[in-house]
C-alpha cells in the first residue's frame, strides 16, 4: 500500500467535522482553510502541490501538480499534518458549509474517484489530487462543472464534503440515473457521465429545473447531494432586502408586514 493508513471518525449531523487518528509518523494532507484543531504533537507543514510523493518528485513534476490544482480552482498549496510523537494523536477538519462529509476508501472503489472541483476536504498522504478533463463538448458546456473536474487517485482514504444530505447509489450495468447538474458530488471511474436535454417546451421554459440533466450510466457508484452550495447561496442572496430595506418598508403595511412575515427585528 503506497498511501498512509489512517483511522477516522465523523462527528456531528449537519455541520460535520472529521477527526483523523494518526499513528507515529503518519500524515494527512488537507485543503487550506479546512483545519479545525489538533494535538500538540502534530506538526503542520505547507506543501506545494497535492502532497503525493513529494520526496520523489522533481521541481517540474511539483509545478505540474500545483498547476493542476490551480486549474480546478484550488490553492497552489496544501497543508500536511504529521504525527511526530510516540503515540496516537488526532487532527480534525471541518466542512465549509452545512452538509455531509463522505469517507471514500479508494482501495475499494477502483482506485479513482471523479468529483466536483471544490469538494475535496482531506486525504491520507499518498492520495493524488488531480484533474479530469471532459472529452464531451455538451458535458463541458452544460454539465454544471465545466470541462474540468477533480480526480482522486490512490489506495487510501479520502474525504469529500457536500451540501445537505448525501445519497449513495449503486448503479448496475446499463442502469441510468438522471440528476440535477448541481447535485452531482462524484462517481467511480466506470460510470459513464454525460448530459441530456430535459425535453418538452413547457418543461424547458417553465419547469424551473434548468434545461439539462446529468445522465449517469452504470456500473458504478454515484454520490448525490440534496443541497448544492450554489442553490443555497442563491436562496440566501434572494432573501437579502435590496439597499438595506426590509420587505415592509414603503408599503401600506410597513412594519406590520415584517411582523407577519416573521422578520421582526425588535
Amino acid at each position: 500500500m503506497n498511501t498512509h493508513e489512517i483511522d477516522y471518525r465523523i462527528i456531528g449531523e449537519e455541520m460535520q467535522c472529521v477527526e483523523i487518528e494518526l499513528d507515529p509518523m503518519e500524515t494527512v494532507v488537507a485543503e487550506a482553510g479546512s483545519f479545525m484543531m489538533m494535538n500538540n504533537n502534530i506538526n503542520m507543514e505547507t506543501i506545494f502541490g497535492d502532497g503525493s510523493g513529494q520526496g520523489n518528485k522533481s521541481f517540474i513534476d511539483k509545478m505540474w501538480s500545483a498547476g493542476k490544482r490551480l486549474i480546478t480552482g484550488e490553492s497552489l498549496f496544501m497543508t500536511a499534518y504529521t504525527n511526530t510523537g510516540n503515540s496516537k494523536h488526532h487532527v480534525s477538519f471541518a466542512s465549509p458549509f452545512p452538509g455531509k462529509i463522505i469517507p471514500m476508501d479508494l482501495s475499494e472503489l477502483g482506485g479513482r474517484i471523479i468529483c466536483q472541483k471544490d469538494s475535496f476536504l482531506c486525504a491520507a498522504k499518498g492520495v493524488s489530487i488531480g484533474i479530469e478533463f471532459s472529452k464531451k463538448i455538451g458535458r463541458g458546456l452544460f454539465g454544471g462543472e465545466g470541462f474540468i473536474m477533480q480526480k482522486l487517485e490512490g489506495d487510501g482514504m479520502a474525504f469529500v464534503h457536500s451540501g445537505g444530505t448525501v445519497v449513495e447509489k449503486e448503479l448496475h450495468a446499463g442502469e441510468i440515473l438522471k440528476v440535477d447538474t448541481g447535485c452531482l458530488v462524484g462517481f467511480t471511474e466506470q460510470v459513464d457521465y454525460d448530459i441530456t436535454f430535459v425535453g418538452g417546451i413547457k418543461n424547458t421554459l417553465f419547469g424551473g429545473e434548468g434545461v439539462w440533466f446529468a445522465q449517469l450510466q452504470g456500473p458504478g457508484k454515484v454520490w448525490i447531494q440534496s443541497l448544492p452550495f450554489s442553490r443555497l447561496a442563491k436562496r440566501v442572496l434572494a432573501s437579502i432586502p435590496s439597499r438595506g430595506k426590509s420587505k415592509g418598508e414603503g408599503s401600506l403595511l410597513g412594519g406590520l408586514g415584517d411582523l407577519l412575515d416573521g422578520d421582526n427585528r425588535f
